[in-house]
C-alpha cells in the first residue's frame, strides 16, 4: 500500500506566524549577501558611512545576523516531529517516506544553487533532516542531550580542516581566479550561464562555512524542534510562555549585553584576537544569537496569546504557510534585482536600501500569499514537494462550496 497524504488537523496559526517571521528575518540577512558576496563584503561595507546606513548596519548586527537561521531550523525539526507523530498514531510511519521527502527537498536545494543563488540551505536541511528522522523514536533525554552537544561542541573548525586535508579539498582554490572586479562584472554583465558557473564556485568555496557554522546549528535546532514536538509542547505553548517569561527576559538582556560587548568593545583589546580566547568569544556570540532567536519565538508567543498585537502578527501566517515558495522566491527576486538578467544593481545598494527592499518585498509576499491561498490549498512549491513525496498528483485547488 502506497503512502497516503496525511490529512492535517486544524492548523496551528502561531506556527505559521513563526515561519512567516523566520522567512522575513532570513531574507533581511540574505539580501545583504545577495547584494555583495562574502569575498567582497569587507571592502564593500566600508564605503557606507551615512548615518542611516550605519544605523541599518547596527540593526543587522543586533537583531538579524545569525538569529533567524536557528529559528528556521527549529521549526523544520518541529515540523518533522509533528508529521512523524501523526503518522505514528496511524501506524503509517516509514523511514522510506521521509527519505523520499528529503530527497525531493535536496533536489530543490541543488536547483536553487545552480539556477538562482549559491547561499541555499534547504539541501543541507534535507541531509540533516534525514539523519534526524532516524532519532524520532529515541528517548527525549537523548534527543535533548544531542541537541546541546552539537550546539556547544567547540572543535568543528579543527575537525573540518582535518577532514579536508584527508581528501585534499582546498576551498580557497575555487574562487582564486575570481577577483572582486571579475565577480562584479560577471553578475552585472555576464551571461546567465556565466552566473551558474560563478554560483557553483561560490558554493564550493563556502562549504567550510556550511560544516563549521551552519550545519551544527541546524542539527542542534532540528533536534530541539524534534524534542519540542515529541513532548507536544505546541499544545501548551501559551502556558510555557507564561512560565518562562522571567528567564526569557533575563536571557535577552544578558545575550544582548554580550553582543554589544563583542561587537563594539572587545575589538579594542588585544585579547580579542588571542588564538586561545577568540574561539571562546565566537562560540559565546553564536550561543547568544541562538538564544536571541529562541527569545523571538517566546516573544511572539507571548504577544500572540496575551496582547492585541495578535491582529498585527496574523498576516505573517500567509507567508508562513508558503515558506518554501517564498524562500525560493527571494532568490528569484534578487536575481532580477542584482544580475544581468534584470537591473544589474549588484553592489550598488546601501545597507539601508537593502533593509528597506527586504521589508517591501515581504509586504508584497504577504498580499500575494493571502490571495494565492484563497484559491489554492498549498503554495506552488509546497504542492510539488507533496506530489513527489506521495508519488501521486494531489489536488491543489480549493473546492468552492
Amino acid at each position: 500500500m502506497k503512502d497516503q497524504p496525511i490529512q492535517p488537523k486544524k492548523r496551528i496559526e502561531l506556527l505559521d506566524v513563526f515561519r512567516g517571521f523566520a522567512v522575513l528575518g532570513v531574507f533581511v540577512v540574505n539580501i545583504e549577501i545577495m547584494n555583495c558576496v562574502f569575498i567582497n563584503q569587507d571592502t564593500f561595507s566600508k564605503q557606507w558611512t551615512a548615518p542611516i546606513d550605519i544605523l541599518s548596519t547596527r540593526i543587522f548586527q543586533l537583531f538579524f545576523y545569525s538569529k533567524f537561521f536557528p529559528i528556521f531550523s527549529f521549526l523544520f525539526g518541529l515540523g518533522i516531529s509533528m508529521q512523524a507523530l501523526s503518522m505514528l498514531q496511524k501506524d503509517t510511519l516509514k523511514f522510506s517516506f521521509f527519505a523520499r521527502r528529503m530527497l525531493v527537498l535536496f533536489v530543490f536545494g541543488v536547483l536553487h544553487i545552480l539556477l538562482l543563488w549559491s547561499g541555499d540551505v534547504i539541501h543541507l536541511y534535507a541531509v540533516l533532516g534525514l539523519l534526524v528522522t532516524l532519532l524520532i523514536k529515541k528517548s527525549n533525554r537523548l534527543i535533548l542531550c544531542l541537541s546541546m552537544v552539537f550546539l556547544v561542541f567547540p572543535f568543528y573548525e579543527q575537525l573540518t580542516g582535518y577532514s579536508f586535508e584527508l581528501i585534499n579539498y582546498q576551498p580557497d582554490n575555487y574562487l582564486s581566479n575570481y577577483s572582486p572586479d571579475i565577480i562584479v562584472n560577471i553578475i552585472r554583465n555576464g551571461s546567465y550561464i556565466d552566473g551558474i558557473g560563478l554560483r557553483t564556485m561560490e558554493y564550493m568555496a563556502n562549504i567550510p562555512m556550511l560544516f563549521v557554522f551552519l550545519a551544527p546549528v541546524a542539527l542542534s535546532m532540528f533536534l530541539l524542534g524534534l524534542y519540542f514536538g515529541k513532548n507536544n509542547f505546541v499544545m501548551k505553548i501559551d502556558i510555557l510562555a507564561d512560565r518562562f517569561k522571567r528567564p526569557a527576559v533575563i536571557i535577552a538582556i544578558v545575550t544582548n549585553l554580550y553582543r554589544i560587548l563583542f561587537l563594539f568593545l572587545l575589538p579594542e583589546f588585544e585579547i580579542y584576537n588571542h588564538p586561545m580566547a577568540r574561539p571562546i568569544f565566537l562560540k559565546l556570540m553564536l550561543l547568544s544569537d541562538v538564544a536571541m532567536g529562541l527569545f523571538y519565538l517566546w516573544l511572539l508567543t507571548w504577544l500572540w496569546h496575551r496582547t492585541q498585537v495578535r491582529k498585527l502578527l496574523s498576516p505573517l501566517k500567509y507567508v508562513g504557510r508558503m515558506a518554501l515558495t517564498n524562500y525560493i522566491m527571494h532568490s528569484f527576486i534578487a536575481l532580477i534585482l542584482f544580475s544581468t538578467v534584470g537591473f544589474s544593481l549588484y553592489q550598488t545598494m546601501s545597507p539601508s536600501q537593502t533593509l528597506f527592499t527586504a521589508f517591501v518585498v515581504f509586504g508584497i509576499q504577504i498580499i500575494y500569499s493571502k490571495i494565492w491561498l484563497s484559491y489554492f490549498k498549498f503554495g506552488p512549491l509546497e504542492w510539488i514537494w507533496r506530489c513527489f513525496t506521495y508519488m501521486k498528483l494531489l489536488p491543489i485547488k480549493k473546492i468552492n462550496r
